[in-house]
C-alpha cells in the first residue's frame, strides 16, 4: 500500500488551504426570494414571524450616535441583564456572533487534529464546519425516529472525542429529549468531554420534562448551555448568541474570541429585548396555538408531520413522483411560500416550515392541499 503524497504548501505556486478546509460543505441558510414574487411568504428560516420586540427596536434606534464609536468589549451590560433575568452568574457567560461563532470557539479552544466531536445524526452544520476547520472528525450518531438516541451518541465517544452536541430540541427536526435522557448522556462521558447543549429553540419547550442546562452547568465542570437572540426575540439580523459555562472554561474560550464581536446597536437591542416580556409571552402564544393546528392539518393531507417542540415543523413527503418534496418545494415556490428543503442534512423527502400567523399557515395548508390533489 502507498501512502498518499503529503503536499508541500510552503513549495506550492499560490497560498494552499490546509488539509480538509476544502472538503467541508459550505452552510447554505433558507431562500429568501422567489423569482418573480415581490413579497414572499417566507417559511424557511424560522424567524420570528411576529417581527422583533417594539422596545427592541426603539434601543436600537438610539444607537444611530454611537455609530462611530467602538462596542464594550465584553458585552458587559448584556452580560448583566442576562445575569439579573436568569439569576446566572455573570463571569461564566460568553457572547458571540450568534451562538453559531460561540460553538466555532470552543471547537477551536477545545479541539487539535485528530480529535473528534460527536453530534446527531441530523444536528445543526455548524457544529460540524468548526470541528473539521480545526482538522478533527465529526462523527455522527443515528437518530432513531428523528430523535437524539443517547445510546448511539455514546458509542462513538472515545479517548480522542472532546466534545459531544446536542441541539434539544433539535434542528431542522424539532424533536427533544427530557433532561432524564439528558443526564444519563452525561453521566456516562469522560470528564474531559465537554456536553454542549443548544438550547435554540428552548424557549418553546412547554414539556416540564425538558431540562435547558442551567442546572447542570452549576453542578458540573464540563457541561455548557447555549440560548439565541434569533428566534424568540426576533434579532436574527443582528446576531447575538450566548453561553453559560464554568468560569474556567468562559475564561480559556474568552482568550481566543475576538474583540468587539457584538456591536452596540445588537447589544442594546438584546438588553430591551429580554426585558420584553409581552412581546415573548405573544410569541410563544402564538407558536403554541399553530403549531399543533398545522401538524394536525398537514397530517390530514396525507403528510408526515414530525412531532416539534420548536417554532417549525419537519414535514416528510412520499417519495412517488409528482408528491415528492422537492417537487413540493417547487410548487409552494410558485405559490409565493419558501421553505427550506434539508436534503443538505441528509432528509431528501423532507421539508422544514415555520409557523406562521393564522393567515400564513391556512395559505400553506391551501397550497399543500392542492399539490396533494395535482
Amino acid at each position: 500500500m502507498t501512502d498518499t503524497p503529503v503536499l508541500d504548501r510552503g513549495a506550492a505556486q499560490r497560498p494552499t488551504p490546509k488539509p480538509g478546509i476544502l472538503d467541508i460543505a459550505p452552510y447554505v441558510p433558507g431562500k429568501a426570494k422567489v423569482d418573480g414574487v415581490e413579497h414572499p411568504l417566507k417559511l424557511s428560516a424560522n424567524e420570528n414571524i411576529l417581527g422583533s420586540s417594539p422596545l427592541a427596536r426603539e434601543a436600537f434606534a438610539t444607537a444611530i450616535d454611537q455609530l462611530h464609536m467602538y462596542p464594550e468589549g465584553r458585552s458587559n451590560m448584556l452580560r448583566a441583564a442576562i445575569g439579573e433575568k436568569y439569576g446566572l452568574e455573570p463571569e461564566r457567560l460568553l457572547f458571540g456572533c450568534g451562538s453559531d461563532e460561540i460553538f466555532q470557539l470552543i471547537n477551536q479552544t477545545f479541539l487539535e487534529p485528530g480529535d473528534n466531536i460527536v453530534q446527531g445524526q441530523y444536528g445543526f452544520g455548524a457544529y460540524a464546519i468548526g470541528a473539521r476547520a480545526c482538522q478533527a472528525e465529526v462523527r455522527f450518531a443515528p437518530e432513531k425516529d428523528y430523535r437524539i438516541d443517547v445510546d448511539e451518541l455514546l458509542k462513538l465517544v472515545d479517548g480522542r472525542t472532546r466534545a459531544v452536541f446536542v441541539a434539544n430540541p433539535g434542528n431542522p427536526t424539532g424533536t427533544w429529549v427530557g433532561g432524564a435522557e439528558i443526564r444519563r448522556l452525561h453521566a456516562a462521558l469522560p470528564p474531559s468531554v465537554i456536553l454542549v447543549l443548544d438550547g435554540a429553540y428552548a424557549e418553546f419547550v412547554d414539556d416540564p420534562g425538558f431540562e435547558d442546562g442551567a442546572a447542570m452547568v452549576r453542578e458540573f465542570d464540563n457541561v455548557v448551555m447555549t440560548r439565541t437572540f434569533s428566534k424568540l426575540h426576533g434579532l436574527a439580523a443582528l446576531r447575538v448568541g450566548w453561553a453559560y459555562m464554568p468560569e474556567e472554561m468562559a475564561a480559556a474560550v474568552d482568550r481566543i474570541r475576538l474583540p468587539f464581536n457584538v456591536n452596540i446597536p445588537a447589544q442594546l437591542a438584546a438588553v430591551a429585548a429580554l426585558g420584553d416580556d409581552n412581546f415573548q409571552a405573544r410569541s410563544l402564544a402564538l407558536v403554541a396555538q399553530w403549531r399543533p393546528w398545522l401538524a394536525q392539518q398537514l397530517g390530514g393531507l396525507g403528510l408526515e408531520a414530525i412531532p416539534s417542540a420548536a417554532n417549525f415543523i419537519l414535514v416528510g413527503f412520499p417519495k412517488t413522483p409528482g408528491r415528492t418534496a422537492k417537487e413540493a418545494e417547487a410548487f409552494l415556490a410558485s405559490r409565493g411560500i419558501i421553505v427550506r428543503g434539508v436534503t443538505g442534512y441528509g432528509l431528501p423527502d423532507h421539508l422544514r416550515m415555520t409557523i406562521g400567523l393564522e393567515e400564513h399557515n391556512r395559505a400553506l395548508v391551501e397550497a399543500l392541499a392542492d399539490f396533494m390533489k395535482a
